[in-house]
């Protein structure tokens, strides 16, 4: 179960001892959105109140590794610095595939000043956040996150394949929206939804993508932070579920070819905090200027914030023509071929949807990402480019094709290195750079296939 959405610490002790809470997972969440972080006896945590870790902990690549030098230690103190994480008590939830009583609760980093360190990727999200909340405004979102399903594959030379279901048999087809091909895996899904359950996540539907055991779960709208915990904490649901069935769960952005891609989808909207009501909407009910300046802001600022959602080189094999994913940000009413869509909705209820993230994003980052080029757009008064009514896959590329290239694109946008942080882009980008390097060491099967004895 969740803890309450406003306590104390003390109130913290008090769901604990309820709990019969025995040990702690003290998490925090990395660049990648991997949980970092120690596991305390209960004891240990209710004396300490928090941890220390590196400062670098949280600002490491997918490999583990560092830069050797160079702008990264302009950020990151070169004698490695611990810094403080305090527990967020509403993060508190039950541990549900653990043996004995555990916790989990995600924890933000501080400097020794007491204040947040800026390139931890909740502290970027929680700074988005409060810009809109000095403007008087709240902004409120819900992800829809595509996964795979895969055979158990421990060699990574061996290309990944659809599990068995309840059959006997894998997929070969598309199924997409199909019921029978969801409850193949009933068993998983019925372990998952209950896990969920005591987790209190706030999980809506569940259905089968279009790819061969590709899914998508939707969540309930809800704040940005909150929503962005909910993610972490699902994706590790899923892969411990599928683990316990003898089969993985993968977020890859492009885990099988010739398979349509995984996708966060976000949709978005943003509330008068006087109010109550949506800034999208006008009192008659029709589209409001926000409402095309927030579209303008995505327009302007997703292609060179690609790299904060399109985090590795596997996640632009995901963008390409006729594959279910965008490869522009063109706008339009309910058109799928879009990067930015407005779904049918009534008035109150006008959102759009950022179709460009790639599942494999930081859910924190991510959402950091789309509402920075929102607010930037409204602040800006960005006008957005004609709604497309067509087959926007007619419309040429507009979005990098390359991790290196969408580094070169953020680098130079100094608008968003402002919204979301100099300290933060600086450790990012040199991350994605290291990430680079190492990929341009490995030789592909296709360059041996279509090289070696050709050229």
């Amino acid at each position: 179960m969740t803890a309450p959405q406003k306590m104390s610490f003390n109130d913290l002790e008090n769901w604990l001892n309820q709990n019969r809470v025995t040990e702690v997972e003290c998490l925090v969440p990395d660049l990648t959105g991997v949980a970092r972080g120690k596991i305390l006896p209960r004891e240990k945590f209710t004396e300490d109140r928090g941890m220390r870790l590196p400062q670098a902990i949280v600002a490491m690549g997918v490999t583990g590794e560092f830069p050797a030098s160079g702008p990264y230690y302009d950020v990151i103190e070169p004698t490695d610095r611990d810094m403080q994480l305090r527990p967020d008590p509403t993060t508190a939830r039950i541990v549900p595939w653990a043996t004995d009583p555990t916790a989990q609760v995600i924890h933000d980093c501080f400097d020794h000043a007491g204040k947040l360190v800026p390139f931890a990727p909740r502290s970027v999200l929680r700074h988005v956040c409060e810009l809109f909340d000095a403007e008087g405004l709240d902004p409120v979102v819900a992800p829809e996150l595509e996964f795979y399903l895969t055979a158990r594959n421990t060699d990574p030379n061996t290309l990944l394949k659809a599990p068995i279901g309840r059959s006997g048999r894998a997929e070969t087809s598309r199924q997409s929206y199909s019921i029978d091909a969801v409850n193949e895996f009933d068993p998983l899904f019925e372990e998952i939804y209950d896990y969920c359950d005591k987790m209190k996540l706030n999980v809506d539907t569940l259905i089968h993508e279009a790819g061969a055991g590709q899914m998508e779960i939707n969540f309930f709208h809800a704040h940005p932070l909150g929503l962005a915990d909910e993610v972490f904490f699902f994706k590790r649901t899923v892969r411990e579920s599928a683990l316990r069935h003898d089969m993985y769960a993968t977020f890859m952005a492009k885990p099988i070819a010739g398979e349509p891609g995984s996708a966060m989808h976000v949709h978005q909207s943003i509330l008068d905090k006087k109010t109550g009501k949506n800034i999208f909407s006008n009192e008659d009910g029709t589209p409001s200027e926000a409402f095309y300046h927030y579209i303008g802001g995505l327009q302007r600022y997703i292609p060179a914030a690609m790299v904060l959602v399109a985090p590795y080189v596997n996640s632009y094999r995901r963008l390409s023509r006729h594959t279910a994913a965008p490869i522009n940000i063109e706008w339009g009413h309910d058109n799928r071929t879009v990067g930015i869509r407005s779904p049918i909705s009534t008035p109150e209820a006008r959102r759009v949807e950022n179709r460009v993230i790639g599942a494999d994003a930081n859910p924190y980052v991510a959402m950091a990402m789309t509402l920075a080029c929102g607010y930037l757009g409204l602040k800006n008064k960005i006008k957005p480019k004609p709604e497309m009514r067509g087959d926007a896959y007619l419309s040429p590329y507009s979005l990098p094709r390359s991790l290196g290239e969408a580094l070169d694109w953020l680098r130079r946008e100094t608008d968003l290195h402002d919204v979301l942080g100099k300290e933060f882009i600086t450790i990012y980008t040199e991350i994605k750079e290291l990430e680079f390097d190492e990929f341009m060491k490995v030789i592909s099967p296709w360059e041996r296939e279509h090289l070696l004895l050709h050229v």
